[in-house]
C-alpha cells in the first residue's frame, strides 16, 4: 500500500472515530438566554443570577436586546438585578422561574417599565 493511501484511510478513521464520539458521547444542555430592555430608558450594571452562576453587561440601551447561553448545575430561581440610569438611580432585583439541571431551551427575559419583568421560559427536562 502506498503512503498517499494509508493517509487518505487514516484521516477517513479519524473523522469517522470523531462523529461516533459526537454522536454517541455526552449531550451538552444549554439554554438560550435573551434580556430585553424595554424599560424605555438605558440601564446599567446588567447581572442575571441562574443555578450555579451569572452573566451581565455593564449596560443596555433602551429597546437593545442581549444574547446569553447557558448552562445549568443545580436547581434554583433566576436572579436579574439591574441600576436605572438617569436623576434617580435606582437598583431593581426580580426573581423569575426556577431552572433545574439538565433543562434545555429558551428563556426571554422582558424587562418592563416599574422594576417589573415578564419571563418567557421554554425549557423542557
Amino acid at each position: 500500500m502506498t503512503l498517499g493511501i494509508r493517509m487518505k484511510q487514516w484521516g477517513f478513521c479519524s473523522c469517522a472515530a470523531l462523529v461516533l464520539a459526537a454522536v454517541a458521547g455526552c449531550h451538552s444542555y444549554h439554554v438560550e438566554t435573551t434580556v430585553e430592555n424595554r424599560t424605555g430608558a438605558a440601564i446599567q450594571l446588567l447581572e442575571v443570577d441562574y443555578p450555579s452562576a451569572s452573566f451581565g453587561a455593564d449596560s443596555l440601551k433602551a429597546n437593545e436586546v442581549f444574547h446569553y447561553r447557558i448552562q445549568l448545575r443545580g436547581s434554583g430561581p433566576i436572579k436579574v438585578q439591574y441600576a436605572s440610569m438617569g436623576e434617580q438611580q435606582k437598583t431593581t432585583q426580580i426573581e423569575g422561574p426556577s431552572l433545574s439541571e439538565g433543562q434545555q431551551g429558551s428563556l426571554e427575559i422582558i424587562l418592563l417599565p416599574g422594576g417589573k419583568a415578564d419571563f418567557r421560559s421554554h425549557v423542557t427536562p
